[in-house]
């Protein structure tokens, strides 16, 4: 029998990352796109919990988006600002950090959810700032 070794997810945008671990409190941080596809992950997020994470991330987003619509009696989606779940394990804090794109945060339950909301904008607005930034590609 053949053992597949556990291997790290890819780190494309795993920089923005980086300083919301120096939040004390901070276990793991992820950029997914909307349909859960990952784009970046903190280091110690092993590939396997990193993609069931985004994929539940992703659906946790629609989910709320179309609980809010179907209460607010609306046709339209909701613009969403921030989704946080709270458990006896800790806090799951989702924010959309531009077009198709979501930062996740998992952190423990005594982390400052005041001070974690604010560092996750300012990453969300670095991330931003680099992608309007980087120059086109090529279409091909």
């Amino acid at each position: 029998m053949t053992v597949v070794p556990k291997r790290p997810l890819l780190r494309d945008m795993s920089w923005v990352l980086t300083p919301l671990l120096e939040v004390p409190g901070v276990v793991h941080a992820l950029v997914l796109s909307g349909d859960g596809m990952i784009q970046g992950a903190t280091q110690a997020l092993t590939r396997e919990a990193g993609e069931g994470a985004s994929a539940m991330a992703s659906a946790v987003q629609g989910a709320c988006k179309e609980l809010v619509r179907k209460l607010a009696g609306q046709e339209e989606s909701p613009v969403l600002h921030q989704v946080v779940v709270s458990t006896n394990y800790g806090f799951a804090f989702l924010i959309p950090a531009g077009d198709n794109t979501v930062m996740a945060v998992f952190a423990q339950p005594t982390v400052d959810m005041g001070v974690i909301a604010h560092a996750m904008q300012v990453q969300v607005s670095k991330l931003g700032d680099k992608v309007m930034n980087s120059p086109a590609r090529a279409r091909g």
